[in-house]
């Protein structure tokens, strides 16, 4: 796949538009907005790494990475929340079902058009070990789209016989769980600067019974979809998916930026000098930018290449996981450097820019992207 130049190119024709018309109303909602929400289930947006065996899109990790950025350019609050939900989703592969029997009721769920899954990666609950399964209680902060899932997962550290049970490595275990509407209640606690539409909320579970089945594991070996989509490390899936934001985002700042600029330098409250440093400043980073975005599709792109032919090279997934933080901190830093350009104008709330700048700090400083 080659490296695109354009970050909404695998958006359908009219939704960059439609996702900004509503991007303001969705920030005063503290939701997406619900034209949004079903230009995101007509798409299967929340369904991109649902396995194929379920009407998933399962799709290739470069494509995926591509429309996440280009959903990002367009919104911040959708794409994050597509990008979180949809990571989720990626979870239904190591599940088992899509056969004649349904007995765990996992078909139901992941069949469903309307799959929403939201979690959280933080092993702030307990799972206890009981006859059949587990006592779990817990509290979960930050689950993006958790207004619109139809399941839950969330981390927990496992007991056994009144502590915790150790690992291999003489840790505790921490295991992911999946739960069902009705067994989690959620928190209306999400008062984040930005990414205000993503409705972030927390949610949690008291002394809930859950069967054996609904505990996973997320390693290559433990997939149960023959896909090599489900081989792909975890933690460089996150890395590369989360990364794709902030440069959508980031894309965005840049061209709020030149809109600014140019009415700056034509309104003559800046002088020809200030205005030709502005554009200095926004071309050097449009090439900055750029040129990182390309070594990130590339990184991408080989590890990718080398899972799909079986070489699997664990260096590969290292690169591409380093160069998503190295383009991280380039956007951060370029935004940093040109926002005071912009003007006490884009100090206020209700303009695209301020947006823009509030949900990309915000997305920021999510763990992954800050360690």
């Amino acid at each position: 796949m080659t490296f695109l130049s354009s970050p909404d190119s695998f958006l359908p024709d009219g939704a960059t538009g439609l996702i900004r018309e509503h991007a303001a109303a969705a920030e005063q909602g503290r939701d997406l907005h619900p034209a949004v929400l079903e230009l995101i289930y007509r798409e299967g947006w929340f369904r991109l790494l649902v396995p194929q065996r379920w009407g998933g899109r399962a799709l290739p990790l470069p494509q995926l990475v591509r429309l996440e950025e280009g959903l990002a350019f367009a919104d911040g609050a959708v794409g994050w929340t597509v990008t979180l939900c949809s990571g989720a989703g990626w979870f239904a592969g190591f599940f088992p079902g899509g056969g004649p029997s349904d007995e765990d009721g996992f078909d139901q769920l992941f069949a469903d058009e309307r799959l929403c899954i939201a979690g959280s990666g933080s092993p702030s609950g307990e799972a206890r070990v009981v006859e059949g399964g587990y006592h779990v209680s817990g509290r979960w902060s930050y689950a993006s789209g958790v207004g619109h899932a139809t399941a839950y997962t969330a981390n927990c550290v496992v007991w056994k016989d009144g502590a915790p049970l150790p690992g291999p490595d003489g840790q505790p275990v921490v295991r992911p769980f999946l739960f069902l509407p009705g067994e989690v209640r959620v928190h209306d606690d999400w008062k984040a600067m930005g990414l205000v539409a993503t409705g972030s909320h927390g949610f949690s579970v008291e002394g809930l019974v859950v069967p054996a089945e609904r505990m996973f594991v997320i390693e290559a070996a433990a997939a149960t979809d023959a896909n090599v989509l489900y081989r792909y490390p975890f933690l460089t899936l996150a890395e590369v998916t989360l990364a794709a934001n902030l440069s959508g985002m980031g894309l965005h700042f840049l061209d709020c930026c030149a809109e600014i600029f140019a009415l700056r330098a034509k309104s003559g409250r800046v002088s020809p000098g200030a205005a030709a440093e502005m554009e200095r400043l926004l071309a050097a980073a449009r090439s900055d930018m750029g040129a990182m975005r390309g070594e990130f599709y590339r990184a991408l792109d080989r590890s990718w290449a080398a899972l799909e032919k079986g070489t699997d090279a664990p260096g590969l997934y290292g690169i591409a996981g380093s160069i998503s933080h190295e383009l991280v901190a380039k956007v951060r830093e370029w935004v940093g450097r040109l926002y005071p350009y912009a003007g006490l104008g884009a100090a206020r709330v209700d303009t695209a820019i301020n947006r823009v700048w509030r949900d990309l700090n915000t997305a920021g400083q999510h763990p992954l992207l800050v360690f």
